[in-house]
Order: structure tokens, then sequence, then C-alpha cells
């Protein structure tokens, strides 16, 4: 259901990541809401419920007669397991997209780039995401997934903005590289983990520093129009909204340039915090 009242930069913006930590829903519970989501007015911010490929009958068992749903997929079985689940989907589901690691921290993500490749070549009817450690072989894999979309494939980058450890998120420089050298291949991208609100913020209970998801949005904005990365990073690393608003506001009517989007347990959190923040209107016209 398309309501208009959610702007372009915003649209689709968040996956429906609901069976995913740290909110765990249960998989009947995370279907109920995301019917509700798509009902909601601010349907258009929502992208497809995604769900472990492993998880695929379950979900399928849960659908309604007539009902269609939108779902992405997470490869938890890896690269190999994929074929299975994508075709034996239940038909009325709508498997859309695929996301799948490719690699560990400090293995070469080429292998796995590769066979996923593969599948894809198969498959053009989905759009893929392979999941690329921020560490050696980076920029090697970006290459790999530029030459491979100029070729045709529906295939974009996966990063991880946060996790169990501190390691795991990126500073404001890297992340902001890793955005500049996906600018310069013309390579999207989509983003996992730790992006739980709108600003930089540091979590009371783990005293992890986490990304905000509308510093990247920004910060993507301008390194599409031409930014460089400590430009990019100074916005990255901005805890006030003041040098934010400004940019956000003036593109709110255009389409989000490199940035899919990325997956949240809880789909009302990034809409709140839009709401509180003036960028969307609350569901009044």
């Amino acid at each position: 259901m398309s309501t208009g009242l959610i702007p372009a930069l915003f649209a689709g913006l968040v996956d429906d990541a609901a069976v995913f930590p740290p909110g765990s829903a249960p998989l009947p519970e995370a279907v109920a809401g995301h019917r509700e989501h798509r009902a909601a007015w601010y349907a258009d911010l929502i992208g497809p419920l995604i769900v472990p490929a492993s998880a695929l009958p379950d979900l399928g068992r849960l659908l309604k007669p007539d009902e269609r749903l939108v779902a992405g997929l997470i490869g938890d079985g890896g690269v190999d397991a994929l074929p299975a689940a994508v075709e034996g989907a239940d038909p009325r589901l709508a498997v859309r997209q695929i996301e799948v690691a490719v690699a560990k921290r400090g293995e070469d993500p080429q292998p796995g780039l590769r066979r996923l490749l593969t599948l894809l070549a198969g498959w053009p009817f989905l759009q893929g995401y392979a999941e690329v450690p921020l560490t050696w072989g980076l920029l090697a894999a970006l290459d790999t997934l530029a030459e491979a979309r100029a070729g045709g494939l529906a295939v974009a980058a996966k990063f991880r903005t946060g996790g169990l450890a501190a390691e795991l998120f990126p500073t404001p420089v890297e992340l902001a590289a890793v955005i500049c050298a996906c600018r310069d291949r013309g390579l999207p991208f989509k983003l996992t983990a730790g992006l739980h609100h709108a600003l930089r913020h540091t979590d009371p209970e783990t005293g992890f520093v986490h990304h905000g998801f509308l510093n990247i949005l920004v910060g993507t904005a301008i390194a599409a129009d031409g930014a460089e990365v400590a430009d990019v990073a100074e916005l990255l690393a901005a805890t006030d909204p003041v040098p934010l608003l400004d940019p956000a506001r003036t593109r709110r009517d255009q389409e989000r340039p490199l940035w899919n989007g990325f997956g949240s347990c809880s789909v009302l959190e990034p809409l709140t915090d839009l709401i509180r923040l003036g960028l969307i209107n609350g569901g009044f016209s």
C-alpha cells in the first residue's frame, strides 16, 4: 500500500528484520507485525520481511490462502544452501533478495563471491547482496562486484556496522572510506547491525558507539555528490542533528543514492526518530 506520506529519500529504507537479534521475535509474531506494517500509513518506509533461508518452509505455513508476501533471505546456511531454499519456496512468497556472507573476517572473499555470482546469473529476478568483511580483500571484492554489476547482474555489497564486540563497529573514517570506495565504483550497498537510531550515540548498557542511520544517509548523499572521505567522516561522527537536518530536508523528494538501506529488528524505532526530527510528518498530510 502506497500512502504518499513517506518522502522518496526514505522510501524502502528499513527492511523488517524482526526475527533477528536483538529483537528476536518468533516467526509467527514477525509475520503478524509485518502485515500491520504493510497496512500502515508508513508502509512505504518498509522493505521486505527478512528471514533466514532455513525458515522459509515455516514461513510458507504461516501464510493465508490468498496472501502474497515479499521476503528477503539471509543465507544462514551459506551460499551453497541457497538454491534449495529459493527453488523450494512457497509460491505465495515473492523472494526478492538474498543476502549472504561470502567470507569470515580474515578469509579471502573471492571464492564465496564467485559462487554467489554464479547463482545470481541464473536468478535474474533476485537482488543479491554479498556481505564482505571490512578487512583484507575488501577492495578487490568491491572490484569484482562492480564488474559483475556492470555485466548486468543485480548485485550489491553489504557491510556490518555493529555487533557484539567494539571492534565490529567501524570508525567514521573507516565507514566513510568504504562508502566512497563504493561511490567510486558505482556500487550500491546495504548495511546491517547496530543502526537502531537516527543519530550517532553511545549505548548506555554496552558502551558501544553506534552509527546513526541519518548520519549515514546524509554522508552517503554528499559522497555521491563527490565529497572526500574526511568530509563524509565528519558527518558520520556528528552527534548533533543540526548539520544533518538541512541536507536531509533539501533531498527529501530525491531518491536515495548508493545506500539501499538497512535491516532493523524494530522498524518503529527508526520511524519514531524520523518523526521526532521532523523529517516525516507522522501520518498527517
